[in-house]
């Protein structure tokens, strides 16, 4: 299976979060602007890089074609997740979006030196948290072309 070739088809969205409220408001934001998308939710980061290798209990899992991970997350701290996403050979391709409410510099500058494809600091108000997330998803439905899933 690939990635949507006509910026049109559903993508594969891994959501990394351990907020339920923020999962919430993610999963509404997808709902109230019928985003196709598929997301699917893991809650901290021992959970995504199971997911993502395809451990138990996630054999039949999609590879997703974006992941949107929060950096503080409990088991592996999203620092550590991403820098694993980017060492693999086989994960490294799929975009990574970094979607936290750290505005420091500090996790600006990590995360990019790990490779993150983007930083967006998540809004506590509900209308332009919605807002964020329809644009993150314009921008990778509708703009860039992404590479074609392993």
């Amino acid at each position: 299976m690939t990635a949507p070739a006509d910026g049109k088809s559903p993508i594969e969205v891994l959501l990394v979060e351990d907020d339920p409220g923020d999962v919430l408001m993610t999963q509404e934001a997808f709902d109230e602007h019928k985003l196709r998308n598929r997301l699917t939710v893991v809650s901290d980061g021992a959970e995504a890089l199971a997911y993502l290798r395809r451990e138990d209990p996630y054999a039949d899992a999609v590879t997703p074609d974006l992941i949107l991970l929060d950096l503080n997350l409990p088991r592996r701290d999203g620092r550590e997740v991403l820098e694993e996403i980017k060492e693999d050979e086989q994960l490294r391709r799929i975009p990574v979006v970094v979607l936290t409410t750290s505005q420091a510099d500090e996790d600006i500058l990590r995360s990019y030196q790990l490779h993150a494809n983007a930083y967006v600091t998540k809004p506590v108000d509900f209308e332009r948290f919605i807002s964020v997330v329809r644009q993150i998803d314009e921008f990778f439905v509708s703009v860039v072309k992404l590479p074609p899933r392993g």
